[in-house]
């Protein structure tokens, strides 16, 4: 894929944003002592030469997912810090079985360090399983999007 085609596909992606949520908003205060967060996250990947995993934060029936970013390996021991390169992230979420996912793009520069890439938070029922998938794409590599699933048990 070229740069152009990338972006392309970022502002489609954008224009699917837009839709709406792919689970209902979360509520605008949860109290301290009421639910714990619990984090989990999928299995690791490789794209664009990084090492990436999508995570989510569960707390109650709220989900708030997130990709990660890193390094796929350590520098090489007294060269020069690794070039910041332009990423085209793409996160999806959705409760399986329920709405079309919802997909949300974002560009972003990674600079050596670790970075997230946070999505909305939403709430989904008891019983439900939601799922994210994660894709990172830097020219000339494609995305190869990792994928996390979380149950929601009250």
């Amino acid at each position: 894929m070229n740069r152009l085609t990338l972006l392309a596909v970022g502002a489609a992606g954008l224009t699917v944003l837009s839709v709406g949520p792919a689970f209902a908003a979360a509520p605008a205060a949860v109290p301290a002592a009421a639910a714990e967060t619990v984090t989990s996250c999928g299995a690791s990947g490789l794209q664009a030469g990084l090492t990436t995993r999508v995570c989510a934060d569960v707390t109650g029936t709220t989900v708030e997912f997130f990709g990660t970013v890193g390094l796929a390996g350590p520098p090489s021991p007294g060269g020069p810090a690794p070039a910041p390169k332009e990423l085209f992230t793409t996160l999806s979420t959705e409760v399986v079985g329920s709405n079309p996912p919802v997909t949300q793009t974002r560009s972003v520069i990674f600079a050596s360090s670790a970075l997230a890439v946070r999505g909305a938070a939403g709430t989904a029922p008891c019983g439900s399983t939601v799922r994210a998938t994660f894709g990172v794409a830097s020219f000339p590599w494609p995305a190869k999007p990792v994928v996390h699933e979380v149950t929601i048990t009250c």
